[in-house]
Formats: C-alpha cells, structure tokens, sequence
C-alpha cells in the first residue's frame, strides 16, 4: 500500500503536469525547507528515563509563516510528518489563507502516558522545538492525540522562554487564554460545508442521505453529530475499538456522551450491531466520511466501496491507487485539502484574534467558515468542470498553483 509520502508525491506529480511546472521548481514544491528531528527524554512517573522521537517539518514558507498540527502517535515518523507538511501547504494556498505547511509530531501513545507525563513529553518536546516556531514563523495547532490542553503547555513553554505572554504561537487553545470561539469544531463543521457543497451542486437534498463516518474522534464525532443535527441519517460510526451500525440512524451526540462517560469505544452501545472497519467503509450509504488515519482506501478495497461519496475528513485517507478506483466508479470524492480545511481556516481567524487581540463571538466564527468553505469549493468545482479533472486533482491545481506563483513573483535568494 502506498505510503503517506508516496501518495502526497504522486499527487503533487500530477497537479505539476496539469500546470506545466518545469522539473527545478517541480523539486523545489516537493522538498521541504526544513525538517527537524529531536529527541524527547521523558521521565516516567516511576522515577525510569525512556527516550522518545520528535519531529517538526516546514514544508514550505513563501506565502506566509509554517502552519500545522501536532500529533502524538505512537506510529508518527518523519515520511509521515513531510507528507502531511506538505499536504497542509496546497490547503492554506486552496483556501486563500496565508501560511505555508508544517507539521509535527512526537512518536508516542498518548493514552499509555499519565496527564504528568503527557506534560512532561509537551513541554520538553515544545522546547527542542523553539529555535523554529513563533506567530511569525510557525504556529503548531492540535491534532491526532493532541489537543486544547496540549497547545497551552506548549504557548505556557514558549511564553516561560521568551519572558512574556505569547498567545499567538499556537492555535487550538483554551479560549481563557486567547482561543477562539468555535475552533473545537472547526474541522468536523468544514466537513459538514464540504458535504453539503458536494450534495447541493449533484442536486441532492441532505437531509435524504444515509452517511457512515469512519473514526469517530476529534473529528470524526462532531461532523457526525452536526450531519445529524443538520438532519442526514448517520447509521455508522467506528473507533478503535471497532464500528457500530444501526438502518434507521445513530444519535451521535448520545455516542459522545456515552464515551465521554468513560467508555472505551462505541462498539457494544444498546441498539447497534457491532460491525467491522473494513465493513463500515463498504456499507451501502450515500456518503462515506474517512475521519481517522491515511491509507485507509486503497486499491484493495477502493472497488467495494459502495457510498456515492466520499468526503475526506482525515488527510491522506484515500491513496491515488484507491483514488483511481474510485474515479473510474464514478464516486465523488471531495478531497482531504478542501473537506478538512475548516480546522485550520479557524485557526487562521485565532491568530488573526491573538495578533489584534480582539475577539469575535462564535457566529461571526461559524459564518466567516462558512463563506471560506463555500467559497474554496466553488472554486474547485469551477476548476474541474472545465478541465475535465477530479476534485482532488482540481484542488491540487489551485494550491499548488498559488505556491508556485509566490515562488516566481518572490525569486530565488541570492
């Protein structure tokens, strides 16, 4: 199966060829500007020493600071974190906000670590990586295994070094200390924007489909909980325990509480049948939302996926092999770069708050999102219907586009 890097390679490939990019600049977008790896001692609570691997790669930096989550995963390395790097590059550019890509990542099971621990991996991993962020350089975000907490022990960390408070160095944050009104949501709600583009412009009505969310988590839940507060039939949802189907619909907002409770997966919830991954992404639906991982359809199962279509709530879900497929079956697919690009969007209005320290309520959050997602996906769906292109490749031509442009008007130094 092809690798998150490979997939995010082929994928720049075939945006170049559409754009007729020469071979130098060609290598210069695939090439991150600058990948650092640090080690992350952590003391255990047992009084042991365990060294831990971090990362944090700048993919690209021409048309504004680095921006980009971190996550904590016990199988994060470095391929994985160039990949989404770059990935978060063409979003910022198809959305129109001024940031290049980064991301981040410390190679580590968060839920084996004590919330002591899971502090100490934070700030130690925080301060390896000061030298290279800053509001004006690199702001890190939350993201698999992260989250609000983690962005305050990070801005805390950073603001300890530099001898005063820095709010805007990350985003994602607790709103007592500079976060936004309604960035929690931000990315499931793009999603649901996403969705409902794609269902409005093939002249379904959403609140006559069926939708299988797969990886109900940070994400994952929440779009399944606006889809069905919106009025779509959620009959499905997975985590890592396994996944859960019922015909007539779920109530996502009793499956948060329910985990929020205590639980430790959705499978077993009164009134579901417990159902596998693989047979959650095969279930006759009209929408499928990958919300977890990368690589989750791919040329071996891509053939039996039976949704109409397939919203990417996670990056990197579907390799181009699986893409392929999908194509030639006729599923839309709306991309990773486009569906999921609500959390960074907010995060974008967060730092814009920090920067002015002036804050919006969160309906001038929502409806600001709103404009940005309807406005990216016009846009796309432009692109594709008059090249004759996919989604993705559409929304790879725009953001690569846009990066490459800045390259040519800015030169190259010296």
């Amino acid at each position: 199966m092809q690798s998150a890097l490979e997939s995010a390679l082929l994928q720049l490939e075939s945006a170049v060829a559409v754009l007729g990019i020469d071979e130098g600049l060609h290598q210069l977008l695939a090439t991150p500007r600058r990948s650092l790896e640090v080690a992350v001692p952590l003391r255990r609570d047992d009084g042991s020493l365990e060294v831990l691997q971090g990362y944090r790669v700048q993919h690209n930096l021409s048309r504004g600071p680095a921006k980009g989550g971190i996550r904590f995963h016990p199988h994060t390395d470095l391929n994985e974190v160039r990949a989404l790097a770059m990935w978060m590059t063409w979003k910022c550019a198809l959305i129109g906000i001024p940031y290049g890509g980064a991301k981040g990542g410390v190679a580590v099971d968060p839920r084996a670590l004590s919330r002591n621990e899971l502090e100490r991996v934070t700030r130690r991993y925080a301060s390896e990586i000061i030298p290279i962020i800053g509001p004006e350089k690199d702001i890190p975000a939350p993201d698999v295994g992260t989250d609000e907490q983690t962005m305050a022990w990070i801005m805390d960390t950073y603001s300890m070094h530099s001898g005063y408070t820095v709010t805007g160095v990350v985003t994602g944050k607790p709103v007592s200390i500079g976060g936004s009104q309604g960035r929690g949501g931000a990315t499931s709600r793009g999603v649901m924007y996403a969705c409902f583009s794609a269902l409005r412009e093939a002249g379904v009505d959403h609140r006559e489909v069926t939708i299988a969310v797969q990886g109900f988590g940070k994400v994952g839940g929440l779009a399944a909980q606006y889809l069905h507060d919106a009025g779509c039939t959620v009959v499905a949802v997975s985590d890592v325990g396994g996944a859960i189907y019922n015909g007539d619909g779920l109530d996502p907002a009793a499956l948060l509480k329910h985990l929020r409770s205590g639980a430790d997966t959705v499978v077993g919830y009164p009134g579901t049948d417990s159902i596998s991954n693989a047979e959650l992404l095969e279930l006759d639906v009209d929408v499928l939302v990958p919300a977890a991982l990368e690589g989750v359809i791919h040329e071996g199962n891509a053939a039996n996926v039976k949704a109409r279509f397939v919203v990417e709530g996670a990056n990197g879900p579907t390799t181009p092999d699986g893409d392929k497929v999908l194509e030639d079956k006729g599923v839309v697919v709306v991309p990773d770069i486009l569906a999921n690009s609500g959390g960074v969007a907010v995060s974008y209005f967060e730092w814009v708050q920090d920067l002015q320290a002036y804050f919006w309520s969160e309906d001038e959050v929502n409806d600001r999102l709103k404009v940005l997602m309807e406005r990216a996906y016009d846009d796309v769906s432009a692109l594709a219907t008059a090249k004759g292109l996919s989604l993705r490749t559409a929304a790879q031509v725009i953001g690569v586009g846009r990066v490459a442009e800045a390259h040519r008007t800015r030169g190259l130094y010296p």
